[in-house]
């Protein structure tokens, strides 16, 4: 009988991604396999909660800013490092995202305000085109 030695490397980041249609129905599908992901990969709760959100938010811009028919938008989800790091990419890079004021009474608008509030830094990279990568990330607490 032949006996191996198997060494296993230990990956310091875990990584998730997928292609989802551009639809409110892939914005919660993203959602969806987030949560899943989180679960999976003993996140704490509080983090899973605030990066469900995000996803959330990111991903419903994507559906609705970020939609071009027949193109997907991208979730990504990396943990490393002591940071979930959330990037949804889309083919609209010449509409950049940005915080705007609101109305008070107005029904949309806040998302951004949202995902700045729950997170602790989040930007956009535009390209390569025509794709542009809204992110976020949120601290892992420290064990």
């Amino acid at each position: 009988m032949n006996q191996q030695s198997v060494t296993q490397v230990q990956s310091l980041t875990s990584h998730f991604d997928a292609l989802l249609s551009p639809t409110p129905r892939g914005a919660r599908l993203a959602r969806l396999l987030a949560v899943a992901w989180m679960r999976d990969h003993e996140v704490p709760y509080g983090v899973t909660e605030a990066a469900t959100h995000v996803v959330a938010e990111l991903a419903a811009n994507a559906a609705t800013h970020g939609r071009v028919a027949g193109r997907s938008f991208r979730l990504e989800l990396l943990s490393g490092g002591g940071v979930l790091r959330i990037e949804v990419t889309d083919t609209r890079a010449e509409d950049l995202p940005r915080v705007q004021p609101t109305a008070p009474d107005g029904e949309s608008g806040r998302g951004l305000v949202l995902v700045e509030a729950l997170s602790d830094r989040w930007g956009v990279e535009p390209g390569p085109a025509p794709r542009k990568t809204v992110w976020a990330e949120l601290d892992l607490p420290r064990p």
